[in-house]
């Protein structure tokens, strides 16, 4: 289990004051189970993630307790599926990059069996970021963290851009992760699927926590915080909703 406690995250600015995006944030990723982080774009959820694998710029600096399983993390044991094929090099063939990651990590990895389990041919090997589908490229990317090893996996924003079906693909990958024991963090804008699948949602608005419920008050309308209802009317609507740090606005 991860235990997350008042995590903050401090930015120096170059006049020399201080801005702090994420402000006492405190959840826990149990092992088996997977976990939603929502809310309004600019909420600091991507940061949220940086921070949980102490990947800041040199400006920002993280404040707080972490442990997993009971002592602090040690390296590699979470690991982040970045939202864009952007995080991959574009002049190296990706099975060689998922390898790499393997590597880095000292884990003994077959990535020809990853990619079988993740539904990508062995032809996808050898193909460059750009050749891949937006699907094929979420399954890369969700490969470069299994790659390492890590019990603890985070996907920012994995359905982003992809169809219905492949959509529901990647949240059935997810799932079958926590399934077989890791501790699973999804972020994502999709909020159907996502409270589809997950066990417990952490909620934020402009960086703070405001609430940490499970899944099932999403679907009984029994949220406790008014943007947490937001979100609920927002998943509920059978429209186009666009979330916003003011409540959901409506095509």
């Amino acid at each position: 289990m991860l235990v997350v406690k008042n995590l903050s995250v401090l930015f120096r600015q170059h006049d020399g004051s201080r801005l702090a995006p994420i402000r006492d944030v405190t959840f826990t990723l149990p092992r088996g189970r997977l976990t939603g982080l929502v809310g309004g774009s600019g909420a600091g959820k991507s940061l949220i993630a940086e921070a949980l694998i102490s990947n800041l710029p040199h400006n920002a600096e993280r404040s707080g307790q972490m442990e997993f399983d009971g002592t602090p993390p040690k390296q590699g044991a979470l690991a982040l599926a970045p939202q864009s094929r952007d995080a991959l090099d574009p002049l190296c063939p990706v099975g060689r990059q998922v390898a790499r990651f393997a590597s880095l990590a000292g884990h003994n990895c077959d990535v020809a069996a990853l990619f079988s389990h993740l539904g990508l041919s062995p032809e996808c090997l050898e193909q460059w970021p750009h050749e891949l589908s937006g699907g094929m490229a979420k399954r890369v990317l969700l490969a470069t963290a299994l790659a390492t090893g890590a019990e603890c996996i985070i996907a920012d924003e994995p359905t982003a851009g992809l169809d219905g079906k492949a959509a529901d693909r990647i949240m059935a990958l997810l799932a079958s992760l926590a399934e077989s024991g890791k501790a699973v963090l999804v972020i994502s804008h999709d909020l159907q699927r996502l409270t589809g699948i997950a066990h417990q949602m952490v909620i934020l608005k402009e960086g703070e926590q405001v609430e940490v419920a499970d899944t099932e008050a999403f679907h009984k309308g029994t949220l406790a915080h008014p943007f947490s209802k937001a979100l609920w009317q927002a998943q509920s609507w059978d429209g186009f909703a666009d979330l916003t740090e003011e409540g959901v606005l409506y095509a």
